[in-house]
C-alpha cells in the first residue's frame, strides 16, 4: 500500500518549493466598443451617418409637433372674424397662431375679393411650400437607411480582400486564426451598416407618419375655409 509519505518522497524536490501552475484559459468577452474599433474607417463613416440620422430625427420631431399644435377653436374664430368683416383681425390671429394651417388660411383671407378658384389655388401653393418645409431632411434620412447597409457591405468586402491577401503572403505558414480574425473584423462593418440602416428606416417612417398627420390637418382646415367662403357667397345678395 502506497502511503502519502512514500508518494511525497517520489516527487522531485523542486516540485514542493516551486510548484508549476497550469494557466486556465478564460473565455474572451465581446465588447461593442472594441468591435466597432476593429471595423476600421468604414465604422467612422457609419458613426457619422448615425449622428446625422439622430439629429434629423430629433429636430424634425420638434418642428412637426410644433406645427401640429393649434387652437381647437381656430376655425370658429376665423368664421366669426370673417362674418363680422374683420379681415385684419383674422390675419393678425393667423400670424399669432403661426402654424402651417394658419399661414394657409392667412393667404386665403388676403384673397377674399377674388374668385374661390383663385383663393383655393393660393392656399394650395402655400400648402405645398409648408409640406416641403416639414419634409426637410427626410430625403437624407431615406438615403441613410438604404445606403448604410451598402457601406457596411463594402467594408466587409474590403476586409475579406485584406484577409485573403494576408493569407496569400503567409505562404505555407497559413494559420486558421489569420483567416478567421480577418473575417471577424470584416463582418463587423456589415453589422454596423445594418444597425444604422434599420434605425434610419424606422425613424424615416415615423417622421413620415407625423408629417401625414399635419398634412391631413392642413387639408381639413382648407376644406373648412372653402366651405366658409361658399356659405358667405350664398348669403351675399
Amino acid at each position: 500500500m502506497i502511503t502519502l509519505t512514500t508518494l511525497l518522497q517520489t516527487l522531485p524536490p523542486d516540485s514542493l518549493t516551486n510548484p508549476v501552475l497550469t494557466p486556465i484559459a478564460t473565455e474572451q468577452q465581446m465588447n461593442m466598443l472594441d468591435m466597432a474599433w476593429k471595423g476600421g474607417w468604414i465604422m467612422i463613416i457609419l458613426a457619422a451617418l448615425s449622428l446625422v440620422c439622430f439629429y434629423i430625427l430629433i429636430e424634425r420631431i420638434l418642428v412637426i409637433r410644433r406645427a401640429g399644435k393649434e387652437d381647437p377653436l381656430f376655425m370658429e374664430r376665423i368664421r366669426d372674424y370673417i362674418s363680422e368683416g374683420e379681415r385684419k383681425s383674422a390675419i393678425h390671429y393667423c400670424r399669432t397662431v403661426d402654424t402651417p394651417s394658419a399661414r394657409m388660411i392667412e393667404k386665403g383671407i388676403t384673397r377674399l375679393d377674388r374668385p374661390i378658384a383663385d383663393v383655393q389655388a393660393a392656399i394650395e401653393n402655400v400648402g405645398n411650400f409648408e409640406v416641403a418645409k416639414l419634409e426637410k431632411g427626410l430625403t437624407i434620412m431615406a438615403t441613410i437607411s438604404s445606403g448604410a447597409p451598402m457601406i457596411g457591405f463594402l467594408g466587409t468586402v474590403t476586409g475579406m480582400v485584406k484577409a485573403f491577401f494576408e493569407m496569400a503572403n503567409a505562404g505555407n505558414n497559413i494559420d486558421i486564426t489569420l483567416l478567421s480574425g480577418g473575417i471577424y473584423e470584416a463582418m463587423i462593418t456589415t453589422v454596423g451598416g445594418l444597425i444604422v440602416g434599420i434605425i434610419a428606416m424606422f425613424a424615416y417612417n415615423y417622421l413620415v407618419t407625423l408629417v401625414d398627420g399635419v398634412v391631413n390637418n392642413m387639408e381639413g382646415k382648407t376644406m373648412a375655409f372653402l366651405d366658409l367662403l361658399n356659405e358667405s357667397a350664398q348669403k351675399a345678395p
